[in-house]
């Protein structure tokens, strides 16, 4: 009997093994883990759009200082390619379980100390310095940290549910956005006064108890089967990253293509339209706060969905479906908002979130990494993805902004500019292989 054969007769004797309270746990561990990550990352952001221009660059006019907190806000985007090479590697050649608990520190531990640093006024540009630190390593961390999430859920998952299990780490971006969200709307209640001297501090602060909650559930899971199975197989690559882009170039920019779309449009909606609502069009912090609360809220459970629909009809079909609705949805959004009522802002907000967002972020961690064998997939996945969000995620307030400036306060041009990631988006993804080899 082959090698090959021996090694897929005894994956199989495993899954049967470990039933399901073992995949329960993973799915857990991997969701919770991933809420920890996320209610870091977007806390940030949340305090970027509301405070951080008026602690960090209080000597900028009011739209150059949101500009530069939202450039301290896209450090941690441009670190991500760096952190998904560098975990991405030793997650291919040591383990996924350990980049996990390596990357979850590298991102608690950055985040409880931004709510200690002084501000301008007691330590001037030191300020802003220390944040950009601390930001780049919280880039490098979630950069890594995402691949061995999804992979561990989605290589431990039996067969036929693999998108399922892969969308449970990605609704901890609900998970992670609500509590970051209720968080700063919560200190946004306090007096002004309150607020910038002590009140955003303590969202910050309070990341050190997730930390260790996040480590205490991450250290129960055993290390991914398809990690075993090529380790024992002798299939190990010495440079995995080296080997992505020589051998799988094709599709490392298809999933670059399909990814800037829904990471741009997500961070248009919950970073940049925080910022366009509140200063631009007047709305209260708390309404559009809320709005994005509960949107945040619904994607918990739309994101598992989507995730388990995709096993059915296929990821990248579904995927596909996402982009028409992200272009047919694209102007509408900025119209809903301009109406500056609260039944329009939310019209605007639970769709853009909980069905657009959704249908493509629930089957995109499966569909990406069906692009990558085994041996090379954690590095693979981690690099597309991670270069797609520096130029998505980390550009959308910055370039969103700098269109509304362009188009005299309009939102037109950025319609389309959404719009046209939507097309590559769409071309890209119809083109991606639509299941996972091991």
């Amino acid at each position: 009997m082959s090698s090959v054969k021996a090694g897929e007769i005894s994956l199989r004797t495993e899954a049967k093994r470990r039933g399901a309270a073992h995949y329960v746990t993973v799915g857990l561990a991997s969701l919770m883990g991933t809420t920890i990550e996320w209610y870091d990352f977007f806390l940030y952001g949340t305090a970027a759009a509301l405070v951080f221009n008026k602690l960090f660059f209080p000597n900028l006019d009011p739209l150059l200082g949101t500009l530069a907190a939202f450039g301290t806000y896209a450090v941690g985007f441009f670190a991500r390619p760096f952190g998904g090479l560098l975990f991405g590697h030793f997650g291919d050649r040591v383990g996924r379980k350990s980049m996990l608990m390596i990357t979850l520190f590298l991102m608690g531990i950055p985040t409880t100390l931004i709510g200690l640093v002084p501000t301008y006024d007691q330590i001037g540009l030191w300020a802003p310095l220390t944040l950009v630190t601390l930001r780049l390593i919280q880039g490098i961390s979630i950069g890594g940290e995402w691949g061995g999430a999804v992979l561990m859920s989605i290589e431990h998952a039996p067969e036929g549910k693999k998108g399922l299990f892969g969308a449970l780490p990605q609704a901890g971006v609900g998970f992670g956005l609500v509590l970051s969200s209720l968080a700063m709307a919560w200190v946004s209640k306090l007096p002004e006064s309150d607020l910038f001297s002590w009140g955003w501090r303590v969202p910050f602060l309070a990341s050190a108890i997730l930390l260790l909650l996040g480590w205490y559930i991450r250290v129960r899971i055993a290390e991914s089967p398809a990690f075993e199975k090529f380790k024992s197989e002798g299939r190990e690559v010495k440079v995995p990253a080296l080997e992505v882009i020589k051998s799988h170039p094709g599709a490392t920019l298809r999933v670059i293509g399909a990814r800037i779309a829904e990471v741009t449009w997500f961070y248009t909606v919950v970073t940049f339209t925080l910022s366009y609502a509140a200063n631009t069009l007047g709305i209260p912090k708390p309404m559009i706060l809320n709005a994005i609360v509960f949107g945040a809220a619904t994607i918990i459970f739309t994101i598992p969905f989507f995730g388990h629909l995709g096993d059915r009809v296929g990821q990248k079909w579904l995927y596909a479906i996402g982009t028409v609705c992200l272009i047919g949805f694209a102007f509408p959004f900025f119209q809903l908002l301009q109406q500056k009522t609260e039944l329009s802002i939310w019209l605007a907000i639970i769709p853009a979130l909980s069905l657009i967002y959704s249908i493509m972020y629930g089957p995109q961690s499966t569909m990406f990494a069906a692009q990558y064998p085994a041996e090379v997939r954690y590095s693979g996945i981690s690099l597309a993805v991670q270069v797609s969000g520096a130029i998505g995620g980390g550009l959308a307030p910055i370039v969103a902004t700098a269109l509304l400036a362009a188009n005299g306060g309009a939102t037109n041009y950025l319609s389309w500019y959404l719009i046209g990631l939507g097309v590559v988006a769409f071309l890209c993804s119809v083109t991606m292989r639509n299941k996972i080899h091991d």
